[in-house]
């Protein structure tokens, strides 16, 4: 079962001819899911006591279970926040996966945590933040917002504790209403409290908004509680959004950050989705204040052209978060000497991790930074044509003006059932998949625009079928 024998390198050959053929799609199939009826009866019992052998279950791979699988990177798959891997980073990821690297210490990956880091690099100085800046690759936003909020609760524990105040009966964190929904997942497992701040029509968490909201929290004015996160009742971080997933919101971060400071709170921004957006000039502007968080994230399987599944987390000052998350105490971890060396389980939760920073290294290293900037500028100009197709189309309405590249749109006339029975058609044909969106009760039409080669002309076809 360990052996390179005579079958495996026939595998081997099978494996990347078959890596092969799917990149060579110009457009990959969008294919559709089944249902595990109709999975049992085309696949058969693949796990057994013998074994089916390597050729048959990629064989099984290949003409069922591949087929019923949605592709994230085809260019008209424009649901949720899709995604569009280079081809050399799906190529290197194999090379990943090849490599048996274990990256959470130095000692066993110093290589790989090398390479994760100087990309690292890379996006917190597209963000601004200073030289010292640092962070680790987690599996997802989810795993990244938490980690980020676990070190502010640390920081701020430590902080009371220094000055000899005594810590809150509840902690509590603060987003806007537009805020991701895994953030409630973290205040599930941090057993805290969130506090999602009405935005209005805007969507926008402020700093007006957010001074107001920490007031009516305190339970004093503004003045009295400049520099005392105790007077907060609890609150030990404020989340902003850098592009929310519905509409492609931005936070006011400058004035955000601007209110955390003069009361001494922890900054994080949420950018998951769309702080990948920092790589194109036209698009930095939206997002000042970014310099002055104390932490943020964006995932590179989004927007950033990397494979499933990798989010980077950045900290101002990493020595925050390993004091919160590192070093692992165990007697046989001890020679890892976190001490003296990046060790990037001492920064998010989790020790067990894979190089997942490795596939989005390669596809930088090999093509430049420059190229990612043109790529997403060119998604930019997809969604202001999409607006404007959409503005010109006297059957269709903008919900609201298009932000980052999403889009959210409404066709004149359709209930929930025909915008469910549109989208259930078009994936059915195997042409797109865009999945309907409900916003303040109504069910509307969204696009997310991440893949450069979804062009204006795809846009046209898609709104043609709701004539």
């Amino acid at each position: 079962m360990h052996q390179f024998d005579a079958e495996t390198a026939d595998l081997l050959r099978a494996i990347f001819d078959f890596t092969g053929v799917r990149l060579g799609f110009d457009p990959v199939p969008l294919d559709g899911p089944a249902t595990p009826a109709e999975l049992s009866a085309s696949a058969g019992r693949t796990i057994t006591a013998d074994g089916i052998g390597g050729r048959r279950a990629l064989e099984t791979f290949d003409e069922v279970l591949s087929r019923a699988c949605i592709s994230a990177d085809h260019p008209r798959n424009l649901a949720f926040i899709p995604a569009a891997p280079t081809r050399l980073s799906v190529l290197f990821d194999v090379v990943v996966g090849a490599s048996s690297i274990y990256a959470g210490s130095w000692m066993e990956g110093a290589g790989a945590v090398h390479a994760e880091n100087e990309t690292l690099r890379w996006l917190a100085d597209l963000a601004g933040l200073p030289a010292t800046a640092g962070g680790v690759f987690v599996p997802g936003g989810t795993v990244g917002n938490l980690s980020a909020l676990v070190a502010a609760r640390q920081a701020t524990r430590a902080r009371l504790a220094a000055q000899g105040r005594p810590m809150p009966a509840r902690w509590r964190f603060v987003c806007g209403a537009e805020a991701h929904s895994s953030l409630y997942q973290a205040a599930t497992v941090l057993d805290a409290d969130i506090v999602a701040v009405p935005t209005g029509e805007q969507g926008r968490l402020t700093g007006p908004l957010l001074a107001a909201a920490l007031d009516d929290l305190a339970g004093q004015t503004s003045q009295a509680g400049q520099g005392d996160p105790a007077a907060h009742d609890g609150v030990f971080a404020v989340v902003a959004t850098a592009g929310t997933t519905q509409f492609g919101i931005v936070d006011d971060l400058r004035g955000v950050v601007d209110v955390c400071r003069d009361r001494g709170l922890w900054v994080h921004a949420d950018g998951a989705y769309g702080l990948a957006a920092l790589a194109a000039p036209s698009a930095r502007p939206l997002f000042d204040g970014i310099a002055d968080v104390d932490s943020f994230i964006v995932d590179p399987h989004k927007w950033l052209f990397a494979p499933f599944d990798a989010c980077a987390l950045i900290y101002r000052d990493p020595a925050l978060a390993r004091a919160a998350h590192g070093p692992q105490r165990a007697g046989y971890l001890d020679v890892l000497d976190s001490a003296a060396n990046w060790n990037p389980s001492d920064y998010a939760i989790g020790l067990s991790r894979r190089a997942r920073g490795l596939p989005l290294w390669f596809s930088l290293a090999a093509h430049g930074t420059r190229a990612y900037a043109e790529a997403i500028e060119t998604t930019l100009a997809t969604t202001r044509a999409a607006a404007a197709q959409i503005a010109a189309r006297p059957e269709l309405e903008l919900v609201r003006p298009a932000e980052l590249s999403v889009v959210v749109f409404r066709r004149l006339g359709w209930q929930a059932a025909d915008y469910h029975r549109w989208s259930d058609d078009l994936l059915r044909e195997g042409f797109a998949f865009v999945p309907p969106t409900r916003h303040d009760g109504e069910t509307v039409a969204r696009f997310a625009v991440v893949n450069p080669r979804t062009t204006p002309a795809d846009i046209e076809a898609i709104l043609d079928t709701m004539g």
